[in-house]
This record gives C-alpha cells, structure tokens and sequence, in this order.
C-alpha cells in the first residue's frame, strides 16, 4: 500500500516514529573520539548519502586525524520519520537515506576536499539505489549547513558531470539538500566494518576523478562550524 521502495513516500503516510534518540557508544571504536556532540570548537559537519553506510564511513575514518577527520557516524537524514530504527528505514516508509557524518577540521582538510571524497567513492547517477542495493535509503545525497556548504556541493556536482560525461556516465541524481535532522543509527551499525572486518561492503566508485580545484578556486569558506 506504500509503493515501490524506489519511490519516496508522502510524508502524510510517513511512519511516525518516536521521540527518544537512538542511543550510540560514546567513543569511536578506531578513532577514539566522541561520536556524538559536543564536538571542539572550529570543527564542522559534512552529512553525506553514499549507499550502504557500513562501506562509506569507512573511506572516511580511514582518513584519519592526520587528514583532518575528527570522528565520523552514521545515522539517517533526508526523511520524515523521527528516530527511526534501520526495519523502519528499510521498509522505505521513513523517506530517509542511509547517512555518515564526518567532523572534520577545515584547517586540515577543506569542505570541498571532504566532497571530493563522497564524489569518487561511489556512482552518484543511479538514482534510488547504489549498485545491487535498492531502495531510497540508497540513493546519493549532500545535505549541507548553510549556504557556504550548499555552494560548494553544487560546485563540486557541476565539475565532477563533465567528467562522469565523458566516462560514459548519465546525469548526476545526488539530492542537495538542507539538513533537516541527523538521526544516530543503532550502536551495531557504528563502525560496523571495524567490528566485523570481512562484513558487506556495497560502496564503489566510477574511477573519475572530480576536479576540485577547478570547482572551488572562488568557493567561499567551508561549512558550520560546530561548538
């Protein structure tokens, strides 16, 4: 009675969810660091949608303190339903994607540096799905803090076309959007493939490369800064 899984449900028919958060670990299983706010002063968020969770916040972690990277998460944004549980993102009755978190320190690495990232780690053009997985928890999204980040998501996605044009790629289908909320996703999917090494990964890229410095040369300064 809901539809396809690849077609967004009306938020009238959302499932209503509930009002207490998802608990999460308090520290990050290979990083250490906090993974819920506060988080320190002159950090900013990047909320990204790549596919499967699990596969994508690892390329992030992976970068580490040394790149910048601050502690990363995942959770579910995009959708209607409050602190949905992941059956109920599943069931594509929450309008919501399946999302990682990435507090980084633009003193280390840029906004833009963090996009370029997203862009080459997974096929920005297939709409609601990523690979074998199908649904609209999968399809690729940016959702931004403020104007700065918004400016820079388009700039990246207008450079990073020509390219995947080029490579025999359609058109880009990542959603840009403001963030509404981040919902933190149950502690088993928090660094899940930490936990269990040889788990799914879904996540792959194109092999294109986004031009970022082409895409950035007059972009203002990056994200929110958190505190």
């Amino acid at each position: 009675m809901f539809g396809s899984k690849t077609t967004m449900v009306d938020p009238a028919r959302a499932l209503p969810g509930r009002d207490t958060p998802m608990p999460v670990p308090a520290r990050h299983t290979v990083l250490g660091t906090p993974l819920a706010p506060p988080y320190p002063g002159g950090h900013e968020i990047a909320d990204v949608a790549m596919g499967c969770f699990w596969g994508a916040e690892r390329m992030f972690w992976r970068l580490g303190a040394e790149r910048g990277i601050l502690t990363t998460a995942v959770g579910y944004a995009g959708g209607y339903t409050p602190n949905p549980t992941y059956e109920e993102v599943c069931s594509g009755r929450t309008g919501h994607t399946e999302v990682v978190r990435a507090v980084f320190d633009p003193a280390r690495i840029s906004y833009a540096e963090v996009l370029k990232v997203f862009w080459e780690g997974h096929d920005p053009t297939q709409g609601m799905r990523q690979g074998n997985d199908v649904g609209t928890q999968y399809r690729s999204a940016i959702l931004y803090h403020g104007d700065a980040q918004r400016a820079a998501a388009e700039a990246t996605r207008d450079a990073f076309q020509p390219v995947l044009t080029r490579a025999g790629y359609g058109p880009i289908t990542t959603e840009i959007a403001p963030l509404r909320a981040f919902y933190f996703a149950e502690d088993y999917h928090q660094q899940y493939l930490d936990k269990n090494p040889n788990g799914y990964c879904g996540i792959g890229g194109t092999g294109a490369s986004c031009p970022i410095g082409v895409a950035t040369s007059d972009e203002p300064p990056s994200g929110s800064s958190v505190e």
